[in-house]
C-alpha cells in the first residue's frame, strides 16, 4: 500500500509524519503486523481523522479526536488535535482584530498568536501589517476631516497610501484646498458685510466649478440682497433713531427678509401711533396736571402692547401716589392725623410717602402727648378745684372716690387716712404706732354697716406700700380676689395698685385701687401725681383740723376763763367777808392763772402752725411758678426751631416746594404760634396768682389803643364776612393814664372772643363815659369812669354760667370749646389783668343774641406810678439802663460775610437758626457747649459776634458770657442772648453777665437778623 503524502496541518521539520523511533508509520513488515494494527482498525482511524478535517473544512474548530488509543492512531490524534487547536487560535486573534477594526472601529488593534512557525506566522504577521496600515490611514484621514469640521482647513493626509486610498487622500486634500479658498472668501466677505460692516462685498474663488461656483455665485447674490436690503432697512431705523416716523421700508424682499421688512413698517406705524399717544398722556399729566390719563393705541400687542400698558401703568401709579398723598396732607391740613399714605410706591416717591407718613406719625404722636399732658393737668386741676374749699376729710376722701376711679378706668377703690392708732397718742400708752383706716370707698362690696378695714404700717400691701413710701402694682391677681359685683354678676379684676399719701416724709394715707384691665401709662402718672396733690392737701387738711381743733379748745378755754373770772369776782367779794377764804381762793386763783400760760402756750403753738402751714402753701407756690418757668423753657426750645424752620419753609424762597406744601409750612407756624399764644396766657395766668404781674400807668393816646384794634381785628371779621365798627364818644378818654400794654391785651382777649363766637351780624367796639350812676360799686369814688364795650351777635351766654366764664379753663357749655376752641385763660387773665388797672368787667348777655363785654377803667389810676405785686421785680424795658447803648447799625447787606459763633447744645435750634443766618449769608461756627464756644472762640479770631444759649449742661451762658468778658480784646464783643427763660428777672440776669441783648425764643428770622445788625458795627 502507498503511503499518503504528508497533510501541512501540523509544523514543518524533517521529522513530520515519523515515530518516535526513526519509523514511518507506513514502513511496517508487508502485512503491517509489526505494528500490531488491523485493517479494520485502521479503517476506523481514518475515519475519525477524516470526519475531523471535514469538520474543519466546514469551519467547526471544535472536533477532536480521542487520544486514549495507543500507538500510531494515538499520535494522528494529538496532532489533530494540536492542529485544530492552534488554527481556532489563530481564526480567534484574526477575528477579534477584523471584529475592532471593521465592526467596532477600534484601530490599533494586533492579533496575539504564542510562538508559532510557518504558515501560521506569516498570516498573523500579514493580519496585523493590513492592520496596522489601515490604522494609520484611517487616523490620518479622521484626524483631517476632524480638522476641516472644527473649522481648521490646514491639516493634509500625509500617510503612505497606494490604489484607491491613494486617490481617496489626493480628493481629500483637493477638496480641503478648495474648501479653504472658498472659507477665505466667504469668511471675508462675512466679516465685512456681518464685523466690520462694509456692505457689498464679493467673493471671488478662481479655479473652481460646478457646486463650488454655483455656491459662491450664491453666496455674491446673497451678500448683494442683504446689502440692499440691510441699508434700506438701516434708513429706515435711523430715521426713526431721529424722530422721523415717516420713512418705510420700499426694497423687494421675499421670506422671512419680507416679514422683516412688514414687521418694520407695522412697527413704524405702530410707535407713530404710540408715539402720538404718550406725548398726550404726558401733556395731559405732566404739564397740564390732569391725572388719570390713558394711552389708547389700537391692534397693537407683544412689546407695544405692553409698553402701552406700562405707561399706562406709570400714570395710573403716578395718579395713584399723588391723589393718596394730597388726600393725607389735605387731611392733615384739616387736622385729621389718622391718615397715612397707604398706595405702593417705590424709589423716590416711596421715599416720599415714608417721608409723609413719618410726619404724620410724628404730629400724631406729638397731637397725642400733648393730649395726655392736657388731660393730666385738667384732670389735676379738676380735682385740685374740687378739693379746695373743703375742710372735711371724710368729705374729700369720698369726693376723690367718686372722681378718681373712673377717671383711670378703675372699678374698686379705697381710701385709707392716717390716724393714730392705739396706744398712740390718744391711745392707753401703748406701743401701737399709727394705723390706715379706709374712710371712704368705690364699689367695695363689704357691708356698710361693718367696721372699717383698717391697717399698720407695714401690715399687708397697703401697709407695705406706706411704710416703704412707693407704688405697688400687682398683675395677675388670682381668681376671687377683690371681686367686683354690679347687679347682674360679678367679675375678677387683674391688677391692683396701692399709692402712699406722702407728704414731707409723713405718710398721710394711702390708695388702693383695682382693675379689670392694667392700667395705662398715662393713668399711672396722673395717679402718682395725684398723690402728690392729694399728699399738700391732706396735709394742709390735717393742719386746718389741727387748727380748728386748738381754736376750738381756745374758744373752751376762754369761755372757762370768762366763767372763772366771774366766780373770781364771787370770790373776792366773799374773801371781804373772810380773810381765811381769801387766802384760799388765791391759792384756786394761782393755779387757775398756771393753766392759762399753759392754755396761751397752746394757743401760740398753734398760731406758729398756722404760720408753718402759710409758709408750706408760699413754697408750694413757688414750686408751681418753677415748674411753669421750666415748662416755657422746654416747649419754647423745640417752638424756636419749628416756628424759624416753618416760616422758611412758607417762604419758600428757593421755590423748590409747591404752593400746597407752603401753606402746609404756614399752617404749623400757625399752629406753633397758637401754642406759644397758649403758653403766654398760662404764664400771665401764673403771674396773676402769684400776684407779679405789674403795670405801669402811663399817659395813653386812646386813640391809638383804638387804631391798633381796628387794625388787628378787621381782617379777621371781613374774612368772616362780620360788620366790625370801632367808635369813641366825643372827648372820651383824653386824659386816659393806664398801662397801654395790659389795655391793649385786655381788649385784644375780649374783641377775639367776641369774633370767635360769632357766625353771622357783626361785633362793635364802643368806648364812652360811663354816668354816676352805672359806675360799678368797687369803682365809686375814683374819678370818671371809661366803658370800653364789646358787643356781639354771637351765640349768647346762659345767665347761670355768666359768672363761670371768667374762671381758668371755662367756656361756658361743655360743648362750647369742642365747637370753637380755646382754652377758656383769656377772659381769667383779662379780669386780673383790669384789676390790677383799677378797673373791672362785667358781662350781659342772651342765648342766642349775643353778648355785651364792658371793661370799666378810671381815666386817672390814682394809686403808684409803678405797681406790682410783693416779690416782683418789675417790668424789663428796652431801655433798661444795664444794656449798653448800640453801635451805628449796619445797612441790609451789613450781614454778608460776617462771622457768628453760635453757642447752643440743642441741635433742633442749631440748625434752624444756622439755616436762618447762612440765608443772610453770615459765616456761621457752632458749638454744643460753654467750653467748646469758648475754645473756637479763642481759634477764631474774625469771629464779629455771639448768639448765646443760656440753658447747656457744664458751663451755662451766663458763666461762659462772663469768660468771654474776661478774654483779651473781647470786652466789647456783642453777645446776643437768645434763649427760653422768659420769667421775670432773668433778662436783668443775662445783662448783668455781660449780654449786649437778650432775645425771647421762639424768635422770628427777622427779629433776630434786626438784632444782629443793631449790633454789628460796619466794616
Amino acid at each position: 500500500m502507498r503511503c499518503p503524502a504528508p497533510h501541512r496541518f501540523g509544523v514543518r521539520g524533517p521529522g513530520a509524519g515519523r515515530r518516535p523511533d526513526g519509523t514511518h508509520p507506513c514502513h511496517s513488515g508487508g502485512d503491517g503486523s509489526s505494528s500490531g494494527l488491523t485493517m479494520d482498525e485502521t479503517d476506523r482511524t481514518l475515519e475519525q481523522l477524516l470526519a475531523g478535517l471535514m469538520a474543519v473544512r466546514d469551519g467547526n474548530l471544535d472536533t477532536r479526536l480521542p487520544e486514549d488509543a495507543g500507538g500510531l492512531p494515538g499520535n494522528i490524534a494529538a496532532v489533530f488535535n494540536g492542529m485544530v487547536a492552534q488554527l481556532s487560535q489563530v481564526t480567534t486573534e484574526v477575528t477579534r482584530v477584523a471584529q475592532e477594526v471593521g465592526g467596532e472601529g477600534r484601530l490599533g488593534g494586533q492579533a496575539r498568536v504564542p510562538p508559532v512557525g510557518g504558515v501560521w506566522r506569516e498570516l498573523t504577521d500579514a493580519v496585523n501589517s493590513m492592520a496596522d496600515n489601515l490604522t494609520s490611514q484611517v487616523r490620518n484621514i479622521s484626524q483631517v476631516a476632524t480638522a476641516v469640521a472644527r473649522g481648521d482647513l490646514t491639516q493634509k493626509i500625509r500617510v503612505d497610501a497606494r490604489g484607491e486610498l491613494l486617490e481617496l487622500k489626493d480628493t481629500i486634500n483637493t477638496m480641503v484646498e478648495r474648501l479653504s479658498s472658498f472659507a477665505e472668501e466667504v469668511t471675508r466677505v462675512a466679516r465685512e458685510v456681518g464685523t466690520e460692516g462694509n456692505l457689498g462685498g464679493q467673493a471671488t474663488v478662481h479655479g473652481v466649478s460646478g457646486t463650488w461656483m454655483d455656491l459662491t455665485n450664491n453666496v455674491n447674490s446673497m451678500a448683494d440682497n442683504l446689502t440692499n436690503q440691510v441699508r434700506n432697512i438701516a434708513q429706515v431705523t435711523t430715521a426713526v433713531a431721529e424722530g422721523d416716523l415717516t420713512r418705510k421700508i420700499d426694497v423687494d424682499a421675499r421670506g422671512e427678509i419680507l416679514e422683516l421688512k412688514t414687521t418694520i413698517n407695522t412697527m413704524v406705524d405702530q410707535l407713530g401711533s404710540f408715539a402720538a399717544e404718550v406725548t398726550r398722556v404726558a401733556r395731559e399729566v405732566g404739564s397740564e396736571g390732569r391725572l388719570g390719563g390713558q394711552a389708547e393705541v389700537a391692534d397693537v400687542s407683544g412689546t407695544w402692547r405692553r409698553l402701552t400698558e406700562n405707561v399706562n401703568e406709570l400714570a395710573g401709579n403716578l395718579t395713584r401716589q399723588v391723589r393718596a398723598i394730597a388726600e393725607v396732607t389735605s387731611a392733615v391740613a384739616r387736622g385729621d392725623l389718622t391718615r397715612t399714605v397707604a398706595v405702593e410706591a417705590p424709589g423716590e416717591v416711596g421715599t416720599l410717602k415714608d417721608n409723609i407718613n413719618s410726619m404724620v406719625e410724628s404730629l400724631r404722636a406729638t397731637t397725642r402727648a400733648n393730649e395726655e399732658k392736657d388731660w393730666l393737668k385738667t384732670q389735676l386741676a379738676r380735682i385740685s378745684g374740687g378739693i379746695q374749699g373743703r375742710r372735711d376729710l371724710t368729705t374729700v376722701a369720698r369726693l376723690i372716690m367718686r372722681e378718681l376711679p373712673p377717671l383711670v378706668h378703675a372699678q374698686y377703690g379705697c381710701f385709707f387716712l392716717a390716724q393714730d392708732g392705739p396706744g398712740g397718742p390718744d391711745g392707753d400708752g401703748g406701743t401701737g404706732g399709727p394705723e390706715l383706716v379706709a374712710i371712704a370707698s368705690y364699689g367695695l362690696p363689704d357691708d356698710p354697716t361693718a367696721a372699717s378695714r383698717r391697717f399698720r404700717v407695714g401690715q399687708s400691701l397697703v401697709g407695705q406700700a406706706a411704710a416703704d413710701h412707693r407704688v405697688l402694682v400687682v398683675d395677675e391677681l388670682p381668681p376671687g380676689y377683690a371681686p367686683v359685683h354690679t347687679g347682674t354678676g360679678s367679675a375678677d379684676p387683674s391688677t391692683l395698685i396701692v399709692l402712699p399719701i406722702v407728704f414731707e416724709g409723713q405718710v398721710l394715707g394711702a390708695l388702693e385701687l383695682a382693675s379689670l384691665r392694667p392700667f395705662a401709662p398715662l393713668h399711672r402718672d396722673f395717679l402718682e401725681q395725684c398723690t402728690e396733690l392729694l399728699g399738700v392737701n391732706v396735709s394742709s387738711l390735717t393742719a386746718n383740723a389741727r387748727t380748728d381743733e386748738l381754736l376750738e379748745r381756745s374758744q373752751l378755754l376762754t369761755a372757762e376763763l370768762s366763767a372763772r373770772s366771774g366766780e373770781l369776782q364771787a370770790r373776792q367779794r366773799e374773801l371781804q367777808r373772810s380773810n381765811a377764804e381769801l387766802q384760799d381762793k388765791a391759792a384756786l386763783l394761782a393755779d387757775r392763772n398756771r393753766d392759762i400760760e399753759r392754755k396761751n402756750h397752746q394757743i401760740e403753738q398753734a398760731r406758729q402752725e398756722l404760720e408753718e402751714r402759710a409758709q408750706e402753701l408760699a413754697r408750694a407756690s413757688l414750686y408751681k411758678s418753677e415748674f411753669l418757668a421750666n415748662m416755657s423753657h422746654e416747649l419754647r426750645t423745640p417752638l424756636n426751631s419749628l416756628l424759624i424752620l416753618a416760616q422758611l419753609l412758607a417762604q419758600n424762597a428757593e421755590g423748590n416746594l409747591t404752593e400746597k406744601q407752603a401753606d402746609y409750612a404756614a399752617v404749623i407756624h400757625s399752629a406753633g404760634s397758637d401754642l406759644l399764644q397758649l403758653i403766654n396766657d398760662i404764664l400771665d395766668l401764673s403771674k396773676v396768682e402769684a400776684g407779679r404781674m405789674d403795670v405801669h400807668p402811663e399817659p395813653v393816646s386812646l386813640q391809638r389803643v383804638l387804631d391798633y384794634v381796628d387794625v388787628t381785628f378787621r381782617p379777621v371779621a371781613d374774612e368772616r364776612g362780620l360788620e366790625f365798627t370801632v367808635s369813641r364818644a366825643p372827648s372820651a378818654g383824653e386824659g386816659l393814664v393806664t398801662d397801654e400794654a395790659r389795655l391793649r391785651q385786655v381788649l385784644r382777649n375780649l374783641v377775639s372772643n367776641a369774633l370767635k363766637f360769632t357766625r353771622t351780624g357783626g361785633v362793635s367796639l364802643r368806648v364812652q363815659q360811663t354816668a354816676p350812676q352805672d359806675v360799678p360799686d368797687p369803682l365809686r369814688g375814683t374819678g370818671p369812669v371809661l366803658a370800653f364795650r364789646v358787643i356781639d351777635t354771637g351765640i349768647g351766654i346762659a345767665a347761670e354760667q355768666l359768672e363761670s366764664v371768667f374762671d381758668a379753663f371755662q367756656q361756658g357749655d361743655t360743648g362750647v370749646d369742642r365747637a370753637y376752641g380755646g382754652t377758656g385763660l383769656g377772659l381769667s387773665i383779662s379780669r386780673e389783668v383790669s384789676k390790677l388797672l383799677g378797673g373791672t368787667i362785667t358781662a350781659e348777655s342772651t342765648m342766642g343774641r349775643g353778648s355785651c363785654f364792658t371793661l370799666y377803667l378810671p381815666e386817672r389810676d390814682g394809686r403808684a406810678q409803678s405797681r406790682q405785686a410783693p416779690g416782683g421785680s418789675g417790668r424789663q424795658r428796652d431801655d433798661d439802663a444795664s444794656v449798653a447803648p448800640p453801635p451805628e447799625a449796619v445797612d441790609e447787606e451789613g450781614l454778608r460775610d460776617r462771622t457768628v459763633l453760635l453757642v447752643d447744645d440743642d441741635t433742633r435750634n442749631v440748625y434752624a437758626l444756622t439755616e436762618v443766618l447762612k440765608s443772610a449769608g453770615m459765616q456761621v461756627l457752632t458749638a454744643d457747649n460753654g467750653e467748646a464756644g469758648i475754645r473756637l472762640l479763642a481759634a477764631h479770631p474774625e469771629v464779629d459776634l455771639v448768639v448765646m444759649d443760656l440753658m447747656m449742661a457744664g458751663l451755662d451762658g451766663y458763666a461762659t458770657t462772663r469768660a468771654i468778658r474776661a478774654m483779651p480784646g473781647l470786652a466789647d464783643l456783642p453777645v446776643v442772648v437768645v434763649t427760653a427763660k422768659a420769667m421775670p428777672g432773668d433778662r436783668t440776669e443775662a445783662l448783668a453777665a455781660g449780654a449786649s441783648d437778650y432775645v425771647v425764643k421762639p424768635v422770628a428770622p427777622d427779629r433776630l437778623l434786626t438784632a444782629l445788625r443793631t449790633w454789628l458795627t460796619p466794616r
